[in-house]
């Protein structure tokens, strides 16, 4: 792989020469030089390691034999099927909608069959009775292709959408089997039992058990749909192991995902509680939806590994150049300074749009002409981060020579490297998510789910709401 091709981070716009008094001092990274290389060592020593949720750290490698048979696969949907839905919710969803945003016509489900070359593409990942209505009156359920994501299928969402898409199959007299590809267990599960229930027809595929859903995007979670959009999920797990060997190194010199680490973790402990992601690519937006559940769910933890009480993470928001210049960037620049951003740029675009002569008389408007859009939105990329800058702001910027499968892998991988080494450093569990949990839990005794009797009974016997408070 090429140099230019590479993903990388200029952070300049963190330090003390750029920003005086309000960046970060040479001497504070070479402080932190010894926890970083820990934190380092113990991502590395755990690689692989299903106990610990980190078997994402080798997806780029050992899925040879599973591509085959999603290739296969892919390719005898994209031949039979109009739609192909994804039923899923979290990382199961977030993934592959940001791959298709990111790689795909940004208006792809729009276009002529003969220029899309494959199935429409949709994701459900919420259960507003709207939504699932809207979807059943854009498809044709007969000639979808379902893909249902649980590793568990005890997922209250994803099996919500489940049972009223089998009803719908149902009443249209289409086998089961024939419309509807699991994504779960191995072995163990309600999708599992559900296969059974059809003399094991359904065409499945492994959610691994060392992958937790946010991490899951480059397994089958996200390999599947992506190949059947005809992107190059082989390309994309390239970019991702090519990351992987950059990111060899236990310095932040020659380690770009822990580098992000270190600044992130050094601006928590500055009291920068809010952490901006900030591409300047349509086609990245939704890249800051499936950041900021890798990040707020990884690190969004009560207590460390002493049993402390931390209470760690950032706030993760999600923000769009240039459009949220005219919305946010008045806050970062001139409001508390109490955020990071980072800026995702890219510098080659999948076209150039150049801008027409006009209005020559009218000096606001005519300087516009014989530019492109791409100069434009670099441009202002380039002037938001140094006005923050010049404000005393903290921005740093993730380069993309080109948006491709290649460099998306990369970019993944790297974000999911960072969340891991900041936990590490933080000394949490990065993989759990017992708050997300106890919520799952208060759901199920609403809804009367045998088991959660007693909890039914505490949520009934709180105290009561007082009519003072509701206005």
């Amino acid at each position: 792989m090429k140099d230019n091709a590479r993903v990388t981070v200029d952070f300049n716009y963190m330090m003390e020469k750029s920003l005086g008094s309000k960046g970060i001092k040479d001497c504070e990274l070479n402080a932190l030089a010894p926890k970083a290389a820990e934190a380092f060592e113990y991502v590395k020593k755990n690689r692989g390691r299903d106990d610990l949720f980190m078997g994402w750290t080798e997806l780029p490698y050992n899925q040879n034999e599973i591509i085959s048979d999603i290739l296969e696969t892919a390719e005898k949907i994209r031949k039979k099927f109009k739609y192909f839905v994804v039923l899923g919710i979290g990382g199961s969803a977030l993934g592959p909608i940001m791959v298709f945003n990111a790689l795909k016509h940004l208006h792809y489900n729009e276009l002529p069959e003969e220029k899309r070359g494959g199935p429409k593409f949709y994701v459900e990942d919420n259960v507003d009775p709207v939504r699932m209505q809207a979807l059943l009156d854009v498809i044709e359920p007969e000639k979808t292709c379902f893909n249902v994501i649980s590793k568990s299928g005890a997922t209250s969402e994803t099996m919500a959408q489940y049972l009223i898409i089998a009803d719908v199959l149902k009443k249209k007299g289409v086998f089961l089997p024939d419309n509807v590809i699991f994504t779960t267990d191995a072995s163990r599960g309600n999708l599992i039992k559900i296969d059974q229930s059809f003399g094991g027809k359904i065409k499945k595929y492994v959610l691994p058990d060392g992958v937790g859903g946010r991490f899951s995007e480059m397994c089958p979670v996200g390999l599947l749909p992506a190949a059947v959009l005809g992107i190059d999920v082989k390309e994309m797990l390239a970019g991702a192991a090519y990351m992987d060997k950059l990111c060899s190194g236990k310095s932040i010199e020659n380690n770009p995902a822990l580098a992000c680490a270190v600044l992130q973790y050094i601006t928590m402990k500055q009291g920068k509680n809010i952490n901006v992601l900030m591409p300047y690519s349509d086609n990245l937006k939704l890249m800051a939806d499936w950041y900021c559940q890798l990040w707020a769910e990884s690190l969004g933890k009560a207590v460390d590994y002493d049993g402390n009480t931390v209470n760690a993470g950032t706030t993760p928001v999600k923000s769009l150049g240039v459009t949220d210049q005219h919305s946010q960037v008045q806050l970062y620049i001139e409001g508390p300074y109490d955020k990071i951003i980072t800026f995702i740029s890219v510098e080659k675009y999948a076209c150039e749009m150049p801008i027409a002569h006009g209005c020559e008389d009218i000096p606001d408007v005519g300087f516009l002409g014989g530019h492109t859009m791409q100069e434009l939105i670099q441009a202002e990329n380039k002037a938001t981060a140094y006005a923050l800058m010049r404000a005393g702001r903290m921005n740093y910027t993730i380069k993309m020579p080109e948006v491709t499968a290649h460099t998306l892998g990369q970019l993944m991988y790297m974000l999911e490297l960072q969340t891991a080494y900041a936990g590490a450093l933080l000394n949490i569990d990065t993989y759990n998510q017992p708050g997300v949990e106890n919520g799952k839990k208060a759901t199920f005794a609403l809804l009367g789910k045998k088991g959660y009797e007693e909890q039914k009974k505490e949520m009934d016997s709180a105290p009561a709401l007082d009519n003072r408070y509701i206005v």
